[in-house]
């Protein structure tokens, strides 16, 4: 059974909600990351469904990342950081700034709390369910200095296209909630969702080609599609107004 406890109860979708662009998954957890659950998310961690789990909030109901880390830093959000090697990295390499991790798949969560601690890390912390619910209704506009979605569900058939994460409305989405300067960093393997993206991306009046702010780690996930010969394909986009 996937969840060890009340705290990870996962919402199902109503039909007037929209699109999960994430397949829900479920697999079993083993003893190990039962107890990294129990032992670093109620620290680390925070869910965006479940109030039993909340996260700091100001007045108007945004999330308070000044009061999530513990101090005031430019914040990434990172869509979708599957079993956090690359967010681990990526943190640890950049002090500066806090990462904010929003995966819906536990066995993802438990590894990521897991890698933070065995780090020591102080900057990244961890949230449970979807990452555009989080956004929409707690991530203040202009609040982030980088979003971040790296090999997300390519939902290969057509009639399922619709549920991918970058598509224009969300890509509006993310931009409005990034500062003016910050940047938009996406990686697929799939050619077809490549081409997508960059329709997406180039089509958003709001943001123009960039380069990446920080190098971005390779991970198993991607030498597994490297040797199946589908390279990895980044795009960076800045938010110019």
């Amino acid at each position: 059974m996937e969840q060890p406890s009340d705290a990870f109860r996962h919402r199902a979708a109503a039909p007037h909600e929209p699109l999960r662009t994430f397949h829900p998954r479920r697999v079993g957890l083993g003893p190990a990351r039962q107890e990294a659950l129990r032992r670093l998310f109620p620290q680390l961690g925070f869910s965006v469904h479940d109030e039993a789990a909340p996260f700091p909030r100001r007045g108007d109901g945004t999330l308070d990342a000044a009061g999530l880390f513990g101090r005031t830093a430019p914040l990434v959000l990172e869509i979708g950081p599957g079993m956090g090697e690359a967010t681990v990295a990526a943190a640890a390499a950049d002090p500066a700034r806090d990462w904010l991790a929003v995966e819906a798949h536990l066995p993802g969560i438990a590894a990521l709390l897991l890698a933070i601690d065995q780090a020591g890390l102080t900057n990244v912390r961890v949230g449970h369910g979807d990452a555009l619910e989080l956004v929409r209704r707690a991530v203040a506009p202009g609040s982030l200095d980088e979003v971040r979605a790296f090999f997300p569900d390519p939902w290969p058939k057509a009639r399922h296209h619709k549920r991918r994460l970058i598509q224009p409305a969300h890509v509006a989405l993310l931009r409005s909630r990034l500062a003016v300067g910050g940047t938009l960093h996406t990686a697929t393997d799939w050619p077809d969702y490549a081409e997508q993206m960059l329709a997406a991306l180039s089509s958003d009046p709001g943001l123009e080609p960039a380069e990446a702010l920080t190098a971005r780690p390779t991970t198993a996930f991607e030498r597994k599609a490297q040797a199946a010969g589908r390279p990895a394909r980044d795009l960076v986009f800045r938010r110019v107004r």
